[in-house]
């Protein structure tokens, strides 16, 4: 599904991230792993069109996606979350999913400006998509609810559940587990495999909790420096040596 070859970013004399080759297919839990500054979330803005890299090709299903605007490479099937939550604080649970779906409802300016039939039929079926999806991860009933006044966790799975309304064929997962406890990364690891079941989608996550790592992905990328320095499944990721030295430590 997704195919980076020789990914390379560079900022003036500085290189972020050199040579990245890696692959995701479909229905894939993959990990992107590394110390602090490794050049991981470089990837994820290369992937997500919010850098265009200095060389290297980024393929989605066979086609060429490097430097293309943010929004074509969302519509072209690759969705999102951040290390810091970036939600729309103000607007209510379902705005936040709506907002979404509007990349794929698509009214033209005549039926809105008129409020056509056709713009209240695609509005209306915005809505039920919304509310089904939030039904999907227990979020329903907080729908009217301001985002901001959700708890951390729920912040957590309401980006997700957003990027998921664009429909995507690729979800990209920035530190999903960041600032939560033993169980709430045990209840992610259940959410993050439920998510790849029933949307059937594949996903590539940067996270520092190892135990989400090793407990949901198939294969792991080590970046160091911008580097890889490793490949493999978790078994091999966790013997390999340079891994040990440069981020995993010693037990």
């Amino acid at each position: 599904m997704l195919e980076t070859k020789e990914v390379t970013m560079q900022f003036g004399g500085l290189t972020a991230v050199s040579n990245f080759s890696a692959r995701v297919v479909e229905e894939e839990i993959v990990g992107l792993i590394g110390p602090n500054g490794a050049g991981k979330t470089s990837v994820f803005n290369i992937i997500t069109g919010m850098y265009s890299p200095t060389k290297g090709s980024i393929l989605l299903n066979g086609k060429n996606i490097a430097g293309k605007p943010a929004h074509v490479i969302t519509e072209a099937g690759i969705a999102r979350t951040f290390q810091n939550i970036r939600l729309f604080h103000e607007m209510t649970v379902l705005e936040n999913i709506l907002v979404a779906c509007n990349l794929r409802a698509r009214p033209n300016l005549f039926e809105s400006v008129l409020h056509l039939p056709g713009y209240r039929a695609k509005e209306k079926q915005s809505g039920d998509f919304a509310r089904e999806l939030l039904a999907s991860v227990g979020l329903l009933a907080n729908a009217d609810d301001p985002a901001v006044s959700l708890s951390y966790g729920k912040q957590r799975r309401l980006e997700i559940v957003r990027a998921l309304a664009t429909k995507p064929k690729l979800l990209l997962l920035d530190e999903p587990a960041a600032g939560m406890n033993p169980q709430e990364s045990r209840e992610l690891m259940d959410f993050i495999v439920g998510i790849r079941d029933t949307f059937k989608v594949s996903i590539l996550l940067i996270e520092h909790h190892m135990q989400v790592v090793m407990g949901i992905c198939t294969r792991l990328y080590v970046l160091d420096y911008g580097i890889t320095i490793a490949e493999g499944t978790p078994e091999e990721i966790r013997k390999n040596q340079k891994v040990i030295d440069a981020y995993l430590g010693v037990e």
